[in-house]
């Protein structure tokens, strides 16, 4: 039986300045009439995939569309078709949407939805859009663990919303202590706070202490044919194109990818370069990805121009 042909679809999700994203319901004739979904439409022949999505926003809800970049790429496969599916976050554009096919409009917050049923293609990428732009990695070893405390207040009461509490410099009994202050003090902000390891070594006190998830070295999940059960939100590491494959297969929720720039924990490694990244990332992930090594805030535009949902830093976390 011959393999079903793959259709490609560009979507885009329109950001407002409040943070909320737009869905649209597909109109009566459509297949999955009633279901909502992110606005946009099939790649016609010699059209490339931003292409195809500013052309279907004007036809759709007219609008012009003035900044846009590639997000993730998730493929489906439904009864009447196999689609791939190339997601972009725009967060510019001229004119209100209006409802050129039928369709109804929701404004919808991340975390929050309120309208059902979604197009099931689209899960993975609500669940992507509640991970925030920017997340740390913690260094209690590098700081002491005192001073990096205090500078986690800080950093707390300005915003910050995911850690990753990696410190490989501490013993099991240290780390869990160290574990339970963290989240004593990330849970009033509503910050994720992850743990970092192997789900056989750090999996129990994940679940003990009640932290939002696991994050793993790549070696770790390059050994692991498939997701780690108990672990609401997992992320992954990775240097390549092997180690982001590992990242799919195991069904991570992101990946931070790196290093981008020159960093003095990695001396003798070549950094990725931006041209280096974006080479990687646009080879199609269904997770966000996140620049990381070398990288502060205001590297930000930058990563997500190259594909990436954002970026993770260590050191330049807590200047």
């Amino acid at each position: 039986m011959p393999d079903t042909p793959v259709v490609h679809v560009a979507a885009g999700i329109l950001i407002d300045h409040q943070g909320r994203f737009l869905m649209a319901s597909r109109p009566p004739g459509k297949a999955y009439a009633g279901y909502w979904e992110f606005p946009g439409g099939k790649l016609e022949a010699g059209e490339t995939a931003q292409q195809a999505l500013a052309r279907e926003l004007v036809e759709e809800l007219g609008v012009a569309i003035n900044a846009a970049v590639p997000w993730i790429v998730q493929g489906f496969t439904y009864p009447h078709a196999t689609v791939r599916l190339h997601f972009f976050r725009v967060t510019g554009w001229d004119g209100e949407p209006q409802p050129h096919e039928g369709q109804a409009f929701a404004w919808q917050q991340p975390g929050q939805l309120t309208v059902s049923p979604i197009l099931p293609a689209n899960g993975p990428i609500l669940r992507g859009l509640a991970l925030p732009d920017q997340l740390a990695v913690s260094a209690a070893g590098i700081l002491g663990t005192e001073t990096w405390l205090a500078r986690l207040d800080a950093a707390l009461a300005a915003g910050l919303r995911m850690l990753i509490l990696r410190e490989p410099g501490l013993d099991p009994m240290a780390y869990a202590a160290l574990a339970q202050a963290v989240l004593t003090r990330a849970r009033p902000y509503g910050c994720r706070v992850l743990l970092h390891g192997a789900p056989e070594t750090s999996g129990a006190l994940v679940t003990g202490l009640g932290a939002h998830g696991l994050h793993m070295p790549a070696r770790v999940a390059a050994a692991m044919a498939r997701r780690p059960s108990g672990f609401d939100w997992l992320g992954v590491s990775a240097h390549d194109a092997a180690e982001l494959a590992a990242a799919q297969r195991i069904g991570a929720d992101y990946a931070l990818l790196g290093h981008v720039a020159a960093t003095a924990s990695h001396p003798d490694a070549p950094p990725l370069g931006w041209h280096g990244f974006a080479d990687l990332v646009g080879a199609g992930w269904p997770f966000p990805i996140y620049a990381i090594g070398g990288l502060c805030s205001s590297d930000l535009p930058t990563a997500q121009a190259h594909g990436g949902h954002g970026v993770a830093a260590l050191s330049a976390a807590w200047r």
